[in-house]
């Protein structure tokens, strides 16, 4: 890979202290994770004019560093933590400290030179927010519900049940509070129209995709398919054609489109028309759906792009 020459520097966050690595030299620093503290670190990360930042997604850990980084004008990138650790165990670094993670990420950093995105903008966070939280409490409400089939005494059963009464109130209220944050902006509003024009999609799951995909519209299909975990790769080697494998991107985006593709296959004629293609060719229903799901995706991608709602193209006269 071509390197770029310059200052290349490595974050590895923890929840209590951000470890720095600047590639090339020994010298390292390191602060606790708080905004005054960190606040102070970019200022001197700042001088050191970096053509690459990297530190590691850690379930938000890093959201106070990205935010101050960005603000700043410093070139950060957030990797995943699997390719970062691929990396490291390429180049024979197995052994795993704060600093030594530092300095993998500082040299992956000018290596790998991972692209540039932009940060979602405010808006986008606090939705994403509210529908991770709804996510939350809806997986501690089937687990509660799992618990109350298993309940032997009255107690037991009342105090189960009082729960998971007050979870529903929580997630109708999250609801509200989730579509009043898309009704007041218009952009949103808007995409959310063109996403409920197809069977199979509501609000909740329009929610997911205007929170946690926002590039849909703006990419072309290879991409969003990545970004969704909705790619196959191939496992190929010699004269061996393994079977294609769809894994990595963004879980709960792929976990929305797979249960929004049920609903079509079922609701949609030309959904439909596909799943029953692909059982034809002899898939198994979940590779079958997963397919589905992935032409579902690039539509929608289409759809966005052009401001229009669904549209599908018709279904083969052999096939109707």
């Amino acid at each position: 890979m071509h390197q770029v020459p310059g200052v290349y520097i490595g974050i590895d966050v923890s929840k209590d202290r951000l470890e720095v690595a600047v590639e090339g030299s020994s010298a390292s620093l390191a602060c606790h994770n708080r905004e005054a503290e960190i606040a102070a670190l970019v200022e001197q990360l700042v001088r050191l004019q970096p053509q690459r930042v990297v530190c590691e997604a850690t379930g938000g850990y890093e959201l106070n560093l990205v935010l101050a980084a960005v603000e700043a004008g410093l070139p950060l990138v957030v990797a995943n933590p699997r390719q970062v650790r691929d990396y490291a165990r390429a180049t024979g670094q197995r052994a795993k400290t704060d600093r030594l993670d530092a300095q993998v990420l500082a040299r992956y950093a000018r290596v790998v030179a991972p692209p540039l995105r932009p940060l979602p903008e405010a808006q986008t966070r606090e939705l994403e927010a509210w529908v991770t939280r709804r996510r939350q409490v809806v997986g501690l409400l089937a687990m509660e519900k799992q618990r109350l089939l298993q309940a032997r005494t009255p107690a037991l059963r009342a105090s189960l049940e009082g729960l998971i009464q007050r979870l529903q109130e929580e997630v109708r209220t999250l609801n509200q509070r989730i579509q009043a944050l898309i009704e007041q902006h218009q952009a949103w509003s808007e995409r959310k129209r063109l996403l409920t024009s197809v069977k199979g999609i509501g609000e909740t799951i329009a929610a997911v995709l205007l929170a946690e995909l926002p590039e849909l519209g703006r990419l072309n299909p290879k991409p969003i398919a990545a970004l969704a975990g909705l790619a196959p790769f191939n496992f190929d080697s010699g004269q061996l054609r393994g079977q294609r494998h769809v894994y990595g991107g963004r879980a709960s985006v792929r976990c929305a489109l797979y249960q929004a593709a049920q609903v079509a296959c079922r609701f949609e004629p030309y959904m439909q028309h596909l799943y029953q293609r692909f059982m034809a060719q002899h898939k198994p229903h979940k590779v079958a759906i997963t397919a589905c799901a992935r032409h579902l995706l690039v539509m929608l991608n289409a759809m966005l792009r052009d401001g229009q709602p669904w549209n599908p193209p018709p279904i083969p006269a052999q096939a109707a």
